[in-house]
């Protein structure tokens, strides 16, 4: 699968999972629980094929005239991954602060996936071309099989 594709693929899922915890109710303590960790997991995971694999390749094709979206899409990804979810799972999700930040995690997250797609996807098309996106997208797939693998080992 071509690497935009993939990461387009995981953006919809993401976006599934941020729009079921954010029409839960704070009574849906075990649900939101659930999606919390299914939510937390997918953004990880998808946070690490991009750092690892999609960004280097683009950075590195397009030079000093993409780097600000490169270091823009780090950054948002640690705000995120470093700050927001961490104080989302720290919140009791019978609370109505969880409902509050998990609308910030919701918002933070289209944001960032509507940069990607609008600005940085395309970009990326132009400057690697079908056959490197085809590649990258292999090694994406691979990369995120071992993951999951790792991941379903820890949950176990």
């Amino acid at each position: 699968m071509n690497a935009i594709d993939l990461l387009k693929a995981d953006h919809e899922h993401v976006k599934a999972i941020l729009t079921q915890l954010s029409e839960s109710t704070d009574r849906a303590i075990k649900k939101r629980t659930d999606l919390l960790a299914k939510l937390e997991m997918e953004v990880s995971i998808h946070t690490r094929l991009e750092e690892d694999i999609l960004y280097p390749a683009f950075k590195q094709a397009g030079g000093k005239e993409v780097a600000e979206m490169y270091y823009e899409a780090k950054e948002e990804h640690r705000t995120v991954d470093s700050l927001v979810l961490p104080d989302l799972k720290a919140t009791d999700p019978s609370q109505p602060e969880f409902a509050g930040r998990v609308k910030v995690v919701k918002e933070l997250l289209e944001h960032h996936i509507q940069e990607e797609e609008k600005e940085m996807f395309p970009q990326a098309r132009k400057l690697l071309g079908k056959a490197k996106l085809d590649t990258l997208g292999e090694k994406m797939e691979t990369m995120k099989a071992q993951f999951k693998k790792e991941l379903g080992n820890l949950a176990a």
